[in-house]
């Protein structure tokens, strides 16, 4: 069959190059003059199977009180006159509760594993190259309560086929030597040895380009306005292309992989999908041959803050915020991130300046990403994963196309029937 994918970032490029491997004609359009320019473009580099659990769980309402009104607060709630920010922000109290946390922890934790195994499978059959890292995540933890819990989280991930082990501070230095100088007071780490790390969008304009030479067709700089109705679903998708020419597309099944942008036009169908954008910055340094710079990713869980090397680059991201499609760089927001991360490592040392990024994640109140059939019948869903879109896209692309194709994906998983 032939089917649209819209959206050319990591969910879009991931679900384009499964559905092609299955023998599918796939068109991808994109309203960007390449593929991955907006939320894939510069994340914290991590595939982080051992970090399952979702920012709603049962300690997070008290954790957000105390963050209140801090503008380097990790997680930042900025009031706005939005029905949907504040109906986003009740069903995230909501899955704060426990048996939520548990049954979306799982969720995700079965989505992760399957993802990092097609990802190897993937990497394997191409030798596709993105400053990928084989050297794990190192989560650390700078205080003794927070370390207190260190063990049961191991405990957790092990139930799910997760390798990860509970390290003392001076532990965490052989992990990751760079820690030496570390001016926090580092209370110990958890270590999962079979995460990884690398460029998200290289990753993703590499197998754009691996698509295209298997014959996917890229449109570019092309506008989505609107989905068509069909005598049995979706008939057409109608876009503009970059001198405003207007078109209407039509293929034999539709996959959303919008993003954030993808609620707009599933309210046009009446289907409220459970979708907000939370903004997430990140800052990457160019680093000098020889800099005190980590190999190993590090995970500061106190502050929501990970590092990721990338070649000669040191990419730090984190935080959240609730502030509808905003996506103005908040200089005391990057400020934030940069000054931790020379907490933890001063001697940096880097080759020129900071780039500066913020980007809008798709998030669901539990993070369970939205993957399945909508009530169109020919329209899919591949969207909403929040913080673990780089963790998550391979897995989220194989079991979409088994989807589309009839075929019962390969994991057990809430998928959408909507």
């Amino acid at each position: 069959m032939h089917v649209i994918v819209l959206g050319a970032g990591l969910a879009g490029v991931t679900s384009a190059w499964y559905l092609r491997q299955a023998g599918h004609a796939v068109t991808v359009i994109d309203r960007q003059p390449a593929a991955g320019l907006e939320t894939s473009y510069a994340n914290g580099g991590q595939i982080s199977t051992s970090h399952p659990e979702p920012w709603a769980n049962p300690g997070a309402p008290l954790q957000v009180l105390r963050w209140l009104g801090r503008e380097d607060a990790p997680l930042l709630f900025r009031p706005r006159l939005d029905w949907s920010q504040w109906a986003w922000g009740a069903r995230f109290l909501l899955e704060c509760l426990p048996g939520r946390t548990r049954r979306n922890t799982a969720a995700i934790a079965r989505l992760a594993v399957f993802s990092r195994d097609c990802l190897r499978a993937l990497q394997k059959d191409t030798d596709i190259e993105y400053d990928r890292l084989q050297k794990g995540i190192l989560h650390l933890f700078f205080s003794p309560r927070e370390f207190s819990q260190a063990g049961q989280r191991a405990a957790l991930l092990h139930e799910f086929g997760i390798r990860a082990a509970v390290l003392d501070a001076r532990a965490c230095l052989g992990v990751e030597p760079a820690l030496a100088d570390c001016r926090a007071g580092l209370a110990g780490g958890l270590f999962a040895p079979d995460d990884e790390t690398g460029d998200a969008l290289l990753f993703t304009q590499k197998l754009a380009e691996l698509c295209r030479q298997a014959g996917v067709t890229f449109r570019y700089g092309t506008r989505i306005a609107s989905l068509a109705p069909g005598e049995s679903g979706i008939g057409g998708v109608r876009i503009f292309d970059a001198a405003g020419s207007s078109e209407q597309l039509r293929g034999d099944a539709y996959l959303v992989a919008l993003g954030s942008h993808g609620t707009a036009l599933a309210r046009t169908l009446g289907e409220r999908l459970p979708i907000h954008p939370v903004k997430g910055y990140s800052v990457t340094l160019p680093l000098a041959a020889g800099a005190a710079a980590p190999l190993v990713s590090i995970t500061d869980e106190s502050r929501r803050i990970v590092c990721s090397r990338l070649g000669n680059r040191l990419r730090i991201a984190g935080t959240a915020e609730l502030a509808g499609f905003d996506t103005a760089i908040a200089p005391a927001r990057c400020m934030a991130i940069l000054r931790r991360a020379q907490q933890l490592f001063p001697h940096l040392e880097p080759a020129g300046d900071a780039e500066y990024w913020a980007g809008l994640r798709p998030a669901t109140p539990g993070n369970v990403p939205v993957i399945g059939r909508s009530r169109a019948g020919n329209l899919y869903y591949n969207t909403g994963h929040g913080t673990l879109g780089w963790t998550l896209a391979c897995g989220s692309g194989r079991a979409i196309a088994d989807i589309i194709g009839g075929k019962p994906p390969q994991i057990e998983f809430p998928f959408c029937d909507l």
